[in-house]
């Protein structure tokens, strides 16, 4: 399916989103509202065991289009933010794993949009970076996940002179997982793909929704919430047969096992 800014593709519980306004695929707010209304509509679909989000052309997304900022006062800067904001955490919320595939540069809130998936595979000429501070405005939603990513020093350096870095680099930092030449991308995500996807697809939600979850508990609480997500998983067949699985030295059928 397609409304016109993402073309969803899906093949059996792996789900396809490309955001299909290139050359940069700016965000502005008919791209927004469909990025928060396709994830919404994924979410409530317990088939689906994966996404991955990528951009067609040669960006990722070059982030928000300037001429939708130009104008704003406080109560329309209010709105459009508020929009983009649960258009991320959607994304970041979602209870399959997500996976960026960032074809090329991912600025500002492109960025974010990145930083909002699980998992990031990255082609060699990405670029990555929040230049919110050159046009006047400062970095937000997912910008606040960078100091405990990459620490507080580096997460200083990139939100307070807007400046971007390369996939490499974005390596170096833990902000990506893989960087692979541009020809190679769709390889490396679908190794990624079958490397989530053979393992059990209740245990994978559980595990998303406890990573989520620690991200906003202090500590003490994040140990805890592993208990009952452990004890959940005894309301499923998979422990049962990937134990079984694992002694008889053959390969788990979870499908069959739910």
């Amino acid at each position: 399916m397609a409304d016109g800014a993402i073309r969803v593709e899906r093949r059996g519980g792996v789900v396809r989103c490309t955001l299909d306004r290139p050359p940069l695929n700016l965000l502005e707010p008919g791209l927004i509202a469909s990025i928060r209304t396709t994830f919404a509509a994924l979410a409530g679909d317990h088939t689906v065991r994966l996404a991955v989000v990528t951009g067609a052309g040669r960006a990722f997304t070059g982030g928000m289009d300037v001429r939708e900022l130009r104008d704003l006062d406080a109560a329309s800067a209010t709105a459009l933010i508020s929009g983009l904001h649960d258009a991320i955490d959607a994304v970041h919320r979602a209870p399959f794993p997500v996976i960026a595939a960032v074809n090329g540069h991912a600025l500002g809130a492109g960025f974010e949009l990145a930083l909002a998936c699980d998992l990031r595979v990255a082609a060699a000429e990405a670029t990555l970076g929040l230049p919110e501070v050159r046009v006047g405005v400062p970095s937000v939603i997912q910008a606040a996940l960078l100091p405990p990513l990459i620490g507080p020093g580096r997460a200083a350096e990139l939100l307070l002179t807007g400046a971007s870095i390369g996939a490499e680099q974005a390596l170096a930092w833990g902000l990506v997982n893989r960087v692979v030449a541009r020809a190679a991308l769709d390889a490396a995500v679908e190794e990624t793909v079958a490397a989530i996807t053979a393992c059990a697809p209740e245990a994978v939600r559980l595990q998303k929704q406890l990573i989520v979850r620690w991200r906003e508990s202090d500590l003490s609480s994040a140990v805890r919430a592993g208990i009952p997500a452990f004890a959940a998983a005894y309301a499923t067949g998979e422990p049962r047969e990937g134990a079984a699985a694992f002694l008889e030295k053959r390969a788990p059928r979870f499908e069959a096992s739910r």
